[in-house]
């Protein structure tokens, strides 16, 4: 005999609970999401903030050699801080050893004194 057509001969689909829903959702999630990077993390530099005897030796016999000097220079050769290699660039000059080539508000350059 045949059964009229909005009788549905399938069984009713089991209804999932919110959890069971929850679950399957943050299981599901669309294959795996791309992992962003934590990005690089920079070693910290742990200059030095004041000069023992043998930095500022150092200081006095190899900086008046290097061709350009600027405090970033300093900082990064003689492991001291910004400031302290500020100061030192200062002295420096005070002391005859290097000479100014351009002095502005935000970068210094020097370079060793010549006879010139």
């Amino acid at each position: 005999h045949a059964v009229p057509f909005f009788f549905s001969t399938m069984a009713p689909k089991e209804q999932k609970s919110k959890e069971a829903k929850a679950l399957a959702a943050a299981n599901s999630s669309k294959g795996k999401r791309k992992k962003w990077s934590k990005g690089k993390q920079k070693d910290k530099l742990n200059n030095a903030v004041l000069f023992d005897k043998q930095t500022y030796e150092k200081l006095l016999a190899e900086a008046p050699k290097y061709k350009m000097i600027t405090p970033s220079i300093l900082a990064d050769r003689l492991r001291i801080n910004g400031s302290l290699a500020r100061a030192a660039v200062v002295e420096l000059e005070e002391k005859g050893l290097i000479r100014p080539l351009v002095k502005h508000a935000s970068q210094s350059v020097y370079t060793r004194a010549t006879g010139a």
